[in-house]
């Protein structure tokens, strides 16, 4: 029969004194971990680096246990955990995470090439069978194979002991990382000891919040991967629709990112306070991305429409045939009247002659004046910047040769031909440009349509005001300038500057940078785009640094401000 203990009046008056301290000190420990738990759980859902994320998972599990290392594994695509941070301070030693340093250890492979599940691997065991493993010397543990572990030691004079590996898992109970630390220590005389139970908890409880945490963040990015994959889906199917435009989608958000930094660099004039947040410049990113989606309902006959002329194809061809037709009427009729000539017997050799010579050269001349006439109506058909109203005379002149084409006479151009070769800019006539224009009212239909989340509530507002113009004679709501953000009004240069200098335009070549910084110039002049923004992109040169990676050499030209 066990020995009953029993206690001194002295010692147990002394338990009974000392018991209401280690209580409390017991509970306030307690408290403490429990609110660094709740603290680290706020901050874990807040912070948006992933590096930094997975960094300060790492540094409060070592914090907990007071380990000296430790290292943090993700699991990858193909069934591998890849080392993301290592950490051990007693060898001043950081890779991965946010040191800068890369981590040139191959990632655990979880099965053999044979197809077999790598449980001697610690970390694979763990991740394979989501339990914790708690090892109080890694030496003299069996099953788990510690070789590369004791050759690292050998190397540095290390002496690895302790280890605690937990698994990370989210929320469908998926295993979506490792987390192992090492050498847990006591507070003061940093001796080696075991990952006690408790420690062991807590660890654990932060794995959990982590595994949310991480999850979250791969959620979001994810589904910002989508969002931004579907927005490129339609810029795609723009270009697929008209090779002219899907371009225009891809560079207008790069001149838009150019000036909106400008912007916030700005430390004088009436943009000194303007600061676009991460969020804010994320949202214009976007808006400068879908600023055209509306393009999608736009007939292709009239985006591509590279000549006057065009539509289904290029009427300018019909146009050649009619010259053609007409120069072999007037050759057949010179050489009717020449055998008439020929015929009359009352005129001498010499006559004949003279009368035969001056039908062929009334003949070359009628021909030249013909391909003079073919040669304009090309040139009017290609469209330009101006049509002048004598040219304009003379398309209404050509107009009333006359030809038979099914044996009756008709004008030589109908009234729609000459209606599109008198377009006075472009290739495109009032009607066709109000369909045109009308494609940025469809775009605000269908922005307006998506249900944003909050930080993408001013997508529409931003995409949507890129042809306003600031004196009010904008479309299509006609704004002004106080009416209009500032990213609105960025937009609006982005977009005028990348079709001036767009070199894969079918009507026009790309202007060269003098050119359009002129154009530029004239149309701040006129109130139609914002002054102190253009001055921002002079001044900074963003036409520059956008030329440098998106125009042809030979558009590239000294521009004199």
């Amino acid at each position: 029969m066990a020995k009953k203990a029993t206690y001194s009046t002295t010692e147990v008056a002394k338990y009974l004194s000392d018991a209401p301290e280690a209580i409390s000190t017991y509970i306030s420990d307690l408290e403490k971990q429990i609110q660094n738990l709740a603290h680290i759980g706020l901050a874990l859902s807040k912070e948006r680096d992933m590096d930094k994320l997975l960094e300060m998972i790492l540094l409060e599990a070592k914090r907990i246990a007071n380990s000296d290392g430790g290292t943090l594994y993700m699991m990858t695509d193909d069934q591998r955990l890849k080392f993301e941070i290592i950490m051990t301070d007693s060898l001043n030693f950081h890779m991965g995470g946010t040191s800068g340093e890369d981590i040139p250890f191959y990632p655990v492979k979880l099965y053999t090439d044979e197809g077999e599940e790598n449980k001697s691997m610690i970390a694979a065991y763990v991740a394979l069978t989501g339990e914790t493993v708690n090892l109080p010397d890694a030496y003299k543990a069996k099953g788990f194979d510690f070789s590369g572990t004791k050759m690292f030691d050998e190397k540095t004079g290390y002496r690895s002991k302790s280890f605690l590996t937990v698994p990370l898992k989210n929320h469908e109970d998926e295993i979506i990382g490792v987390l192992q630390l090492l050498n847990a220590q006591t507070q003061k005389a940093k001796k080696i000891i075991s990952f006690g139970a408790d420690v062991q908890q807590m660890v654990e409880a932060l794995a959990s919040q982590a595994a949310v945490a991480i999850t979250n963040k791969n959620l979001i990015r994810d589904l910002e991967a989508l969002f931004e994959s579907f927005i490129k889906l339609i810029a795609s199917a723009i270009d697929a629709k008209s090779p002219y435009t899907g371009g225009h989608c891809a560079r207008v958000p790069e001149i838009t990112i150019m000036l909106a930094e400008a912007v916030v660099a700005t430390k004088d004039g009436p943009f000194a306070d303007i600061i676009f947040s991460e969020k804010e410049m994320y949202e214009l990113k976007i808006a400068a991305w879908l600023h055209d989606c509306g393009k999608v309902a736009t007939p292709e006959f009239v985006v591509d429409k590279s000549t006057k002329l065009e539509t289904i194809y290029d009427r300018v061809n019909e146009v050649e045939t009619r010259f053609s037709v007409i120069k072999r009427d007037e050759e057949i009729k010179r050489l009717k009247k020449e055998l008439q000539i020929e015929k009359d017997k009352s005129l001498s050799s010499k006559e004949k002659v003279e009368k035969t010579d001056q039908l062929k050269k009334a003949y070359r001349s009628k021909i030249r004046k013909l391909k003079s006439d073919l040669d304009f109506v090309k040139e009017s058909n290609i469209g330009g910047e101006f049509m002048s109203g004598d040219k304009k005379e003379r398309v209404h002149e050509i107009a009333n040769y006359k030809w038979k084409p099914n044996g009756k006479m008709e004008n030589f151009l109908s009234e729609n031909e000459v209606y599109n070769l008198t377009i006075p800019r472009g290739t495109l006539t009032a009607e066709e440009r109000k369909v045109i224009n009308d494609h940025i009212v469809v775009t605000i239909k269908m922005l307006e349509e998506l249900p944003y989340p909050k930080h993408l509530q001013n997508v529409p507002e931003f995409a949507g005001g890129h042809h306003e113009k600031l004196d009010g004679t904008g479309y299509p709501k006609g704004l002004i300038k106080d009416d209009m953000s500032v990213q609105a009004r960025i937009m609006a240069i982005a977009d005028i500057f990348e079709a001036l200098t767009a070199r894969d335009r079918p009507y026009k070549k790309g202007k060269t940078l003098s050119q359009a910084m002129r154009i530029l110039g004239f149309m701040k002049n006129d109130a139609h785009i914002d002054v102190d923004l253009f001055e921002i992109f002079v001044k900074e040169k963003i036409y520059m640094k956008y030329a440098e990676g998106f125009l042809d050499p030979e558009q590239i030209d000294e521009v004199k401000i």
